[in-house]
């Protein structure tokens, strides 16, 4: 289940836009309560190549949780976006 994207950008990042990022994510939603949890991030993470799986899955829950309940819900998308801008090697596109 790796990321598919159009495209790589010069610097290497896959480029995907918020959508295909939403639709991807949703795939590692393992108990379909419509929340990443730390586990299912690692997995998301591992897929795609990352290294390091559940201490980056912990430190993404960790700078993207804004309530506190421990999972990534919808409305913390975005900032789990802007997360694997800066850590798991994807630009995101909004168009």
């Amino acid at each position: 289940m790796a990321i598919k994207t159009r495209s790589y950008s010069v610097d290497g990042k896959r480029e995907m836009t918020i959508d295909e990022f939403k639709r991807w994510l949703k795939k590692f939603d393992e108990d379909k309560d419509e929340r990443i949890s730390k586990d299912e991030l690692a997995d998301a993470i591992r897929v795609s190549g990352g290294w390091f799986a559940r201490r980056k899955s912990k430190h993404g829950i960790q700078s993207v949780d804004a309530n506190g309940n421990g999972f990534i819900d919808d409305n913390e998308i975005k900032n789990l976006a802007e997360f694997a801008e800066k850590h798991l090697n994807v630009r995101i596109l909004y168009l």
